[in-house]
């Protein structure tokens, strides 16, 4: 399938597959006309990668564990024996202490807001 066909089956732009394409995440393959050409398993990747970036992964982190894009993203990521390696999980864990931070930083300036606010 083509391109606007392959992002709309993974519920994505275009742009982004060829983004995704540029920091090494999917290789299509092309036609002979020179078309990148997307089968299910690059769309199932592309809902992969969405599904991480969803999770606040970003895409360096995503780029990390590139080898496991093809299996599914796990619903525990400390089931032992799962797909996750020991680099991806590291990387879950850095990310979550990661976000508790901006949330924590979010809730000093809501509060100072809140209180200018109240005055």
């Amino acid at each position: 399938m083509r391109i606007a066909e392959a992002a709309r089956a993974a519920g994505t732009t275009p742009r982004a597959l060829r983004w995704y394409q540029q920091h090494g995440l999917l290789e299509p393959r092309r036609s002979p006309a020179g078309y990148r050409d997307y089968d299910e398993r690059a769309v199932r990747r592309v809902r992969h990668i969405r599904e991480l970036l969803d999770l606040g992964f970003t895409l360096t982190d995503v780029q990390a564990f590139v080898d496991l894009l093809d299996s599914e993203v796990p619903a525990d990521f400390t089931r032992p024996g799962g797909p996750m390696c020991h680099l991806a999980l590291e990387k879950a864990r850095a990310r979550l202490a990661a976000l508790d931070e901006r949330i924590a930083a979010a809730t000093k300036i809501r509060a100072r807001l809140a209180e200018r606010l109240a005055r």
